[in-house]
């Protein structure tokens, strides 16, 4: 059990004839890991963020929007005038890539759509289907996002590494302040006695 008294700030950077070698290495391991994970933090997050950001920007410039004809009548009715998400079900659809070869696959039409009507799909520049690209605000706050949080990783990783050193410091500390006590502690109870 570890006694403490009010916090002081700054206690380990201060002169202090009672200051011993465990107490500075603490404070230096106290100060590395609070750069450490502030720069991880920062760095990492900016890293990720760019990285995000400069992929949904190359996503917006290749894949672009493809007219698909359906392949089969959509299952369902009509909807009367109504265009909710709800009256959309999945068709089997064609179309064909930039570089000329035949694609199919399953896409969102409204309920009761005949066979042949067209649809717009987002392919990739091989043809596969994609969703739709972000906007530009879309994957700035994507990549803001995404960035925060992979800082916020990168961050924890020395934080918590430095608390389990400064752990094993306290510890170590507190195991010699016993043997110490336990060679000088008789000694002191024979002097007030």
């Amino acid at each position: 059990m570890t006694l403490r008294g009010p916090k002081v700030w700054l206690w380990r950077w201060r002169c202090n004839p009672l200051k011993r070698r465990a107490d500075k290495v603490e404070a230096w391991v106290v100060l590395g890991a609070g750069v450490l994970t502030v720069l991880a933090g920062v760095l990492a997050g900016l890293a990720v963020s760019r990285s995000v950001e400069h992929g949904l920007a190359r996503e917006r410039v290749e894949w672009r929007p493809t007219v698909a004809r359906l392949a089969e009548p959509a299952p369902g009715t009509p909807a009367n005038g109504s265009r909710s998400e709800a009256t959309h079900v999945w068709a089997k659809a064609r179309w064909t890539a930039v570089d000329g070869s035949s694609h199919s696959g399953q896409v969102r039409v409204p309920a009761g759509s005949e066979q042949g009507t067209p649809v717009t799909v987002w392919t990739d520049p091989q043809g596969r289907l994609v969703t739709r690209p972000a906007t530009a605000s879309q994957a700035n706050v994507r990549a803001v996002l995404i960035g925060i949080v992979g800082g916020v990783s990168a961050a924890s990783v020395p934080l918590f590494g430095g608390h389990l050193l400064r752990g094993r410091l306290e510890r170590r500390r507190m195991d010699q302040w016993d043997a110490e006590w336990a060679r000088f502690g008789p000694l002191w109870g024979r002097m007030t006695g």
